[in-house]
């Protein structure tokens, strides 16, 4: 067993150390570096921190909780990491369907100039969590606008959040802060704010179209003045590699290279479109990728290269986008996705079930720079984590969980949500949130606006 040791006595007698939580007796999927699967474990948590991961009934001898989840028939998984997302963007689902990215961009930027304000986006970020929370999503990366008003909302709902300034330069945008006022407002917005555990600060970039050489410069400048993590959109499409090409006469990545934009803490949304020569920039540099397959379909814009992103050691994790380009924020339909779209050349290995689960996990906390605190079950990180109800017909018989994981499974099979060792969800019933009331909310505000 995987433990703090506390709940051993020094003669082997073994004594009861207290814990907040115990979620026990179902198979518990670690997405350790060994890939360890527990047919009969559990899960100990205190102050928000795993303590203990192994067989049930040792952990259940070494620890007694203040609460338990009976996981029996269920699958315990790490909860999952949403490395690319705009989650206030549920208030535009359905606004800007069956058409490509720049032609998605035109119908969405002005119609977020007259919808959003602080009061909208904490609307739309209560229903994002809401549906993130049902479908087992414990982390997010959230580029959007108003983040002082998601931050509130996330930390309402006990949810784990990564927002922070975004940079758009644009005539107008929805906070109406002057571009010239953008670096001086993101500078004060990061000094004010602690990261909580598994967090970090993060700067957002929206993209070299939208940004010229200088700003993005600058912007990575701030990014590294504060330790954040670097986040822009980049290589969506060919159309987008096209224009980048023809301002600069470079590629999107070969244009972030040359400006030292890539590195570690740099996280790439999309990357579809990419040279042999671009994907040796990414792994030299240890820049990660966040992996939007269903947004990609859907905007057309091509299959990401994600299988040679892989063999060069990228690390590549997986994101929804936002609710308007995916009309979702299903993580377990997106890792079902990337592991199914990559086959299409021809190859069934190209992405593995294991591989997608930890591409929803472990390797998406990795891009995030989080993978010391997020992505699996270990002693030592935080304590979130899903439990997932097996006892649906089209879950039967298991064979292998990362299978069931990513071609059986549903987002409506999970059962329960904890984040920081907090029940977010129990029985498939919110704990933080009205769910009814935070629908109603989204519907009035849209129909008034």
């Amino acid at each position: 067993m995987s433990a703090a040791g506390d709940g051993i006595a020094a003669g082997g007698r073994a004594e009861a150390a207290a814990a907040d939580l115990l979620v026990h007796g179902g198979t518990v999927l670690t997405v350790d570096a060994a890939g360890t699967v527990l047919r009969d474990g559990a899960v100990a948590v205190r102050d928000g921190e795993i303590v203990a991961v192994g067989p049930a009934g040792e952990v259940r001898a070494a620890y007694r909780a203040a609460e338990e989840i009976d996981a029996a028939g269920c699958l315990v998984l790490p909860g999952l990491v949403n490395t690319h997302t705009h989650l206030a963007m549920t208030l535009l689902r359905g606004h800007a369907d069956d058409v490509t990215l720049q032609g998605f961009l035109a119908r969405v930027v002005p119609r977020e100039g007259t919808l959003l304000s602080p009061e909208a986006v904490a609307a739309g970020l209560r229903l994002a969590v809401a549906e993130s929370v049902r479908g087992g999503v414990t982390t997010a990366l959230d580029m959007y606008w108003f983040p002082e008003a998601a931050d509130r909302a996330a930390r309402d709902a006990g949810w784990r959040l990564l927002s922070g300034p975004t940079f758009m330069d644009v005539p107008v945008t929805p906070d109406r802060v002057p571009y010239g006022d953008r670096t001086k407002w993101a500078r004060r917005y990061l000094e004010e704010r602690r990261p909580r555990p598994g967090t970090r600060p993060v700067v957002f970039a929206h993209s070299a179209y939208t940004l010229d050489a200088a700003q993005l410069t600058d912007i990575a400048a701030l990014a590294r003045e504060h330790g954040a993590l670097l986040h822009l959109h980049a290589a969506e499409n060919a159309a987008e590699v096209a224009m980048v090409r023809e301002q600069y006469g470079k590629r999107p990545v070969e244009l972030l290279e040359s400006l030292g934009l890539l590195g570690p803490d740099t996280l790439l949304a999309h990357a579809v479109e990419l040279s042999d020569t671009e994907i040796a920039a990414l792994a030299r540099t240890g820049t990660g990728v966040a992996h939007c397959p269903v947004s990609n379909l859907k905007l057309g814009c091509g299959i990401a290269r994600v299988p040679d992103l892989l063999r060069h050691g990228v690390p590549v994790g997986l994101g929804t986008d936002g609710p308007v380009s995916s009309n979702s924020l299903d993580m377990v339909g997106a890792l079902g996705t990337a592991a199914l779209v990559h086959k299409a050349g021809g190859d069934p290995t190209a992405v593995g079930a294991e591989q997608a689960v930890r591409m929803a996990t472990i390797e998406g906390a990795r891009a995030l720079g989080l993978d010391g605190q997020l992505g699996s079950l270990e002693a030592g990180k935080r304590a979130d984590l899903a439990v997932l109800d097996l006892g649906g017909p089209h879950l039967a018989p298991r064979h292998d969980p990362w299978s069931t994981l990513a071609y059986a499974a549903r987002a409506a099979d999970v059962r329960d949500t904890v984040v920081d060792g907090r029940v977010l969800m129990r029985d498939r019933r919110l704990t933080t949130l009205d769910e009814a009331a935070v629908i109603a909310e989204v519907e009035a505000l849209v129909a008034a606006g």
